[in-house]
């Protein structure tokens, strides 16, 4: 979705945005105010969550990839702190408290429209709860790396890749 798809009329006065060139874009500009909209990317966070040398994994409900598995992951609520938004997701869709205990990468890059623009992802270990999928989840289970399900992402297999190399080269 474009700028111009997103913002039509000005948040200020009201008036119908018109197309501009503004710091090195194209963006909907208020020709009776000079408001300028600039969009604000969409940032969410997965948690990965290893157990004895295999890793979390929950089964979507939805589409994008519907029926296939990927790692507990959301949207950041605005004035929210990423890792507890990682906390807060794995909650809401694995019944799991955990303990955020490392920052595994920061991924760039949409894979559908509705997905976000920035991906923080943690490493997390479980410090409480019972294992109950729930939210946007109907399973969730531990899978060993070289045996895993469909995955709905790309970014969820380089994730996966990462954090096995991470662990192989600390061996």
């Amino acid at each position: 979705m474009s700028a111009a798809d997103e913002a039509r009329y000005c948040i200020r006065c009201g008036s119908l945005l018109s197309l501009q060139e503004m710091f090195g874009k194209l963006r909907p500009v208020c020709p009776a105010c000079g408001w300028i909209y600039f969009a604000d990317p969409k940032v969410a966070v997965a948690v990965l969550i290893p157990r004895n040398g295999q890793v979390l994994l929950g089964r979507r409900v939805n589409d994008p990839g519907r029926g296939q598995w990927t790692l507990p992951a959301g949207f950041i609520d605005a004035d929210e702190d990423p890792r507890e938004a990682a906390r807060r997701e794995c909650l809401e869709e694995t019944g799991l408290e955990v303990e955020v205990v490392g920052l595994l990468d920061v991924l760039f890059g949409r894979e559908h429209e509705r997905g976000a623009h920035i991906l923080i992802v943690f490493q997390a270990q479980i410090v409480g709860g019972q294992l109950i999928p729930s939210d946007d989840v109907d399973a969730v289970d531990f899978f060993e790396l070289d045996c895993l399900p469909p995955l709905a992402f790309t970014t969820t297999q380089r994730i996966l890749r990462k954090w096995q190399e991470k662990t192989l080269s600390s061996c």
